[in-house]
């Protein structure tokens, strides 16, 4: 087992990540550390995992991490490439992704996401990159992991704009819409791991990773933040884990955008 000198935050991040994976999962993959974690769990312990990016790879195995969903990369090592109107359509929409695999600019207590715009829309103080396709995953996929730094600035009592629907105003207002889908799961930091509480679905602490306190969590959180009963400890990466990642980042252009 490793000690928390001998990683990074960010290989926490994805390792603890990877590992919510299993080898039968059917997964919409965003770039980035969503990326790392989906191939880490792909090189490790899920070797039949199905990776599927946005431009419509299905069953890719990249040996880099892929810069952009359009990187010749995942077409030349996926199974095949569909148009991307039918993966959307026949793929997600058509229920056959077990995982959605997301990142954030700011998420909030129920799991909504914003990555369009910071300040009011008319006159945003930043403008984002955009939704892309994470609105149709965060609402089709049957469940869905997010992977995000935690700080005061991205972890927000209230989004100031949905771009991905989590559980809104809690409780069961997914259901009310007419989702059916679970909806956010998991959100991985490089602090703890956060899970929806049952009833209210507001996001709670449920494992703490090596080093982190609970005062780090509660002074990085913009809400006043609520720790499960039973928090664990997360197992830090084992030196394999760390091995096939740094292995893979480092053949990587870029990193593949990790850090």
């Amino acid at each position: 087992m490793q000690s928390r000198s001998d990683y990074t935050p960010s290989e926490m991040m994805i390792t603890a990540a990877a590992r919510a994976l299993k080898n039968d999962d059917v997964c919409f993959v965003g770039i980035g550390m969503p990326s790392a974690a989906c191939n880490l769990a792909r090189l490790t312990h899920a070797p039949d995992i199905t990776l599927i990016y946005e431009s419509g790879t299905i069953g890719t195995k990249p040996q880099v991490l892929p810069l952009s969903i359009g990187d010749p990369e995942l077409c030349e090592t996926a199974l095949t490439t569909v148009s991307v109107p039918e993966m959307f359509a026949y793929w997600l929409q058509g229920g056959r992704f077990t995982v959605g695999f997301l990142g954030a600019a700011q998420i909030d207590r129920f799991g909504n996401i914003n990555t369009t715009i910071i300040g009011p829309y008319e006159r945003p103080k930043v403008r984002l990159p955009g939704g892309g396709g994470a609105p149709e995953i965060a609402s089709s996929c049957r469940e869905v992991f997010v992977i995000v730094s935690q700080t005061q600035r991205s972890f927000v009592p209230r989004v100031e704009f949905i771009t991905s629907f989590g559980f809104g105003n809690g409780g069961d207002h997914r259901q009310r819409l007419g989702l059916s889908t679970l909806g956010p799961s998991l959100v991985v930091t490089d602090l703890c791991l956060m899970r929806p509480d049952a009833e209210t679905k507001e996001f709670v602490v449920t494992s703490i990773h090596a080093g982190v306190t609970r005062d780090d969590i509660t002074a990085r959180t913009g809400w006043p933040v609520r720790f499960s009963g039973d928090v664990t400890q997360t197992p830090p990466p084992e030196a394999d884990e760390l091995r096939v990642l740094r292995d893979l980042i480092a053949r990587s252009p870029r990193g593949g955008g990790t850090s």
